[in-house]
């Protein structure tokens, strides 16, 4: 058994050395990270720029060349270096003879498992989407991803009305998913069996950015039309971001 005496002799632990250490482990695993973010942050951006671009020319069909612009309620303005930043990002596509193809734009909205990032390509002559391009997606594999996959379902993209009503605040028909085989009208989506709620994220997303997008941009779509469009580019491989 042990006495009062053996007890008050038994050494400590020298919790100063300790904390010192911890503190040292503690901050260079901060500093590592933050040196991997900012070694990481420009490749992460080229690439994201990268997917973006061979995108464009995916949801525009016809177009070879493109210009950046920024939407706001009141101007439609080009990006430049010294141009200002608020507004929503749009793609402009132009064919060969610098006639306006389109017009691309982001959109997102909550899946099944994640977040869905696509980019879609809006016709202002046929106002309506010809076409949608997956930017990012964690859906579940045979299941969610098929909206990448299945022709039927990017077959609703081929020219998916999106008309603005009479006074142009808003769709005149809001962009809707129903139930597969259902499909009745050219605002409508026909969803997959199976993959419902990956449907019904994409029919959000495109919804959502075209009510938005659409009553501030379709009264300025005239600045986009006649502006000087870049010389014609090749085509950007595809990354095979999803």
């Amino acid at each position: 058994m042990s006495t009062p005496e053996a007890q008050a002799i038994q050494p400590s632990t020298p919790t100063g050395p300790m904390i010192r250490t911890l503190m040292g482990i503690a901050m260079l695993s901060g500093f590592l990270v933050v040196l991997t973010y900012q070694l990481t942050k420009p490749i992460i951006a080229e690439n994201q720029r990268r997917a973006i671009e061979a995108a464009v020319f995916q949801v525009i069909p016809g177009a070879v060349a493109r210009r950046d612009f920024l939407v706001t309620e009141s101007a439609v303005t080009a990006v430049t270096p010294d141009a200002p930043t608020e507004g929503i990002l749009v793609y402009a596509g132009y064919d060969q003879q610098g006639n306006l193809k389109g017009v691309a734009a982001k959109a997102g909205a909550q899946g099944y498992a994640d977040m869905i990032h696509l980019l879609y390509g809006y016709d202002p002559d046929c106002e309506c989407i010809r076409g949608i391009k997956v930017l990012k997606l964690a859906e579940t594999p045979g299941l969610g991803d098929k909206i990448i996959t299945d022709a039927n379902f990017v077959a609703n993209f081929d020219a998916l009305e999106a008309k603005l009503n009479a006074s142009g605040d808003k769709l005149a028909n809001a962009i809707v998913t129903v139930k597969a085989g259902t499909k009745q009208h050219p605002w409508e989506i026909d969803a997959i069996s199976g993959a419902t709620i990956s449907s019904q994220a994409v029919g959000k997303a495109l919804n959502q950015s075209t009510q938005l997008l659409l009553p501030q941009l379709m009264p300025h779509i005239d600045v986009i039309r006649n502006a000087p469009p870049p010389p014609s580019e090749p085509e950007t491989p595809d990354s095979g971001t999803q």
